[in-house]
């Protein structure tokens, strides 16, 4: 039952503790094993604080892109609904295209307009 509780609360760690004493051999060996474990706390609560921010971290970015893909879907979905609108009112649209009665009106204009434009060329080349 002990064995199985140290092993829980230390795992390697007093091994590793005790091997660094031997190999240091300090003058006061259980000062420098109760610092070299404090030290070793210390790095793991560190070292376990770094992987939960960065876990939560991966977490936002997640929701992030979800929340951005969701975003583009409704963006997608409005815009092809607009769309569907635009070619349904287009489609209701009466025919705006020139009746045949008007297309000999409007080209008697042109031709005038054009006439005018000539008459004005030859004027100011004959000014020559």
């Amino acid at each position: 039952m002990e064995t199985a509780y140290l092993k829980k609360c230390f795992g390697n760690t007093l091994t590793q503790a005790l091997a660094e004493v031997a190999r240091v051999q300090p003058n006061d060996p259980i000062e420098y094993l109760a610092h070299w474990l404090y030290h070793y706390r210390n790095i793991t609560k560190a070292e376990e604080k770094k992987k939960q921010e960065e876990l939560q971290l991966q977490e936002e970015v997640h929701d992030s892109n979800s929340k951005e893909a969701k975003a583009t879907a409704t963006l997608k979905e409005g815009s092809y609904q607009i769309q569907q609108k635009c070619e349904k009112h287009h489609q209701e649209l009466p025919s705006t295209s020139v009746s045949s009665d008007q297309t000999p009106a409007r080209q008697e204009d042109l031709a005038l307009r054009e006439e005018k434009s000539t008459r004005q060329e030859v004027h100011q080349v004959s000014h020559m």
